[in-house]
């Protein structure tokens, strides 16, 4: 590789996904994200009881927020379709055989 740069992105040499911890955390912290978003919802929709249709957008949009956190907290995350930097080898030249060949005779 004389007179270019080197690539130096990790090269990836498997398809694995990532551990099952990993997901679980992620599912996990993503269904806690949800769930705290319903308190404020109720609790906003307690404080503006005097705008009737303020709190009831707010009550609307509490309900279905457990039904959509376990549904994406049990869903698997999809395969990543990313581009990667695979391994991949140079192309090398075979050697031309138009070359001088100097052979020595063996009984001197």
């Amino acid at each position: 590789m004389k007179g270019s740069e080197r690539d130096d992105t990790p090269v990836l040499i498997t398809e694995a996904e990532p551990s099952y911890d990993e997901q679980f955390a992620a599912r996990k912290r993503k269904y806690m994200i949800m769930m705290g978003l319903r308190l404020p919802c109720l609790l906003l929709a307690g404080l503006t009881y005097q705008i009737p249709w303020l709190a009831l957008g707010f009550v609307a949009l509490s309900v279905p927020l457990p039904w959509a956190a376990v549904l994406i907290a049990n869903d698997r995350p999809p395969r990543k379709s990313e581009q990667v930097n695979r391994y991949q080898r140079e192309a090398k030249a075979i050697e031309s055989t138009d070359r001088q060949v100097i052979d020595s005779d063996p009984r001197e």
